[in-house]
């Protein structure tokens, strides 16, 4: 009898240290078990090309030594939703399957592992006159204020976003006022058939989760200051000048690139104020990493690891081996 192919998923918040900690298990695996891997990213901001500072992506020299599927995918002017990821993932594991290779799911976009585990229904098309009437709202009363009524009709959603996520705001409203029913209870649903890309794998889900939030916070702040240092806002005026982009796309409305976008906007309270720049971007990583946290918590199928023990590799160590034996016998 055949063995059932093995997809293992590191995740975790923003700053738990994913990226390094996979890059290790690839090393462990190829050592300890003679098997080699692929790393497959599961991050909505690291599919741009052009954006590497602000998302932390892994850099040239790093990518040539381990690199890293779903890096680089689209322009910073595209959309990239999780349907698009759950075909790009999924061709790659069955591609790394195909090779005699572990893959390894890395990253913090838990939509995207949500969709890939429990498939995604079909929402209802976008409806040209709710989104005029909910933009008219919004002009009225503020995105936030928009989001305190998202959290009335779908709390669920609503502490997946960003009171500023405007886009996704609008959308969770717009299905709700199209169906009558909250988007949380609609977007992802179980599925036994073709719908759910992982029914043919075993999986091991390890969630990186921290036992002191005050350290995941401190590193939080350590690396945004080094994307400063690094020159994030030098990257986003790189990008305004080799792109025709604007302040609602995705792109710039990821963590980090919106601060930035509004310090280079004359007509924000924000021009040009670094120690504004500085705090606000810390603030809204901050806010990402408790989004994270809360996903992984709704998910059962994940197995917590405190990514701030001293024994870190040694935990992961023992769960993946005792997976793969699992799977051996």
């Amino acid at each position: 009898m055949t063995a059932t192919p093995s997809v293992l998923f590191l995740l975790g918040p923003t700053a738990s240290g994913k990226t390094a900690l996979a890059i290790w298990l690839q090393g462990f695996l190829r050592l300890q078990h003679g098997r080699e891997s692929t790393l497959i990213s599961v991050d909505s901001a690291c599919v741009y090309r052009d954006m590497n500072i602000g998302t932390a992506k892994p850099d040239a020299a790093m990518q040539a030594l381990h690199p890293h599927q779903l890096i680089d995918l689209i322009a910073p002017t595209d959309v990239y939703d999780a349907a698009q990821f759950c075909r790009d993932a999924n061709a790659a594991i069955s591609t790394a399957h195909a090779q005699d290779k572990v893959p390894i799911l890395v990253g913090g976009t838990m939509l995207y592992i949500k969709a890939l585990v429990d498939g995604l229904s079909e929402l209802p098309v976008a409806d040209k006159a709710v989104r005029t009437r909910l933009d008219a709202q919004a002009v009225e009363i503020g995105w936030p204020a928009m989001h305190n009524e998202l959290a009335r009709v779908d709390p669920i959603r609503a502490a997946q976003l960003s009171p500023n996520d405007s886009q996704r705001v609008q959308r969770a409203l717009e299905v709700f006022a199209l169906t009558g029913k909250p988007m949380s209870s609609q977007q992802i649903r179980a599925s036994s058939g073709s719908n759910t890309p992982l029914r043919d794998y075993r999986s091991l889900f390890l969630g990186l989760q921290p036992s002191d939030r005050a350290v995941l916070h401190a590193r939080i702040a350590s690396r945004f200051d080094a994307m400063l240092s690094q020159g994030l806002v030098a990257e986003v005026r790189t990008l305004q000048q080799i792109y025709t982009l604007h302040a609602d796309l995705p792109a710039m409305r990821a963590v980090g690139y919106r601060q930035v976008w509004e310090f280079l906007d004359e007509n924000s309270p924000f021009y040009g104020d670094i120690s504004q720049l500085r705090s606000r971007g810390i603030v809204a990583t901050r806010q990402l990493a408790k989004r994270q946290l809360t996903w992984l918590r709704a998910m059962p199928y994940v197995e917590p690891v405190d990514c701030l023990s001293p024994n870190l590799q040694e935990l992961v160590v023992n769960k993946v081996t005792a997976f793969l034996q699992v799977r051996a016998n």
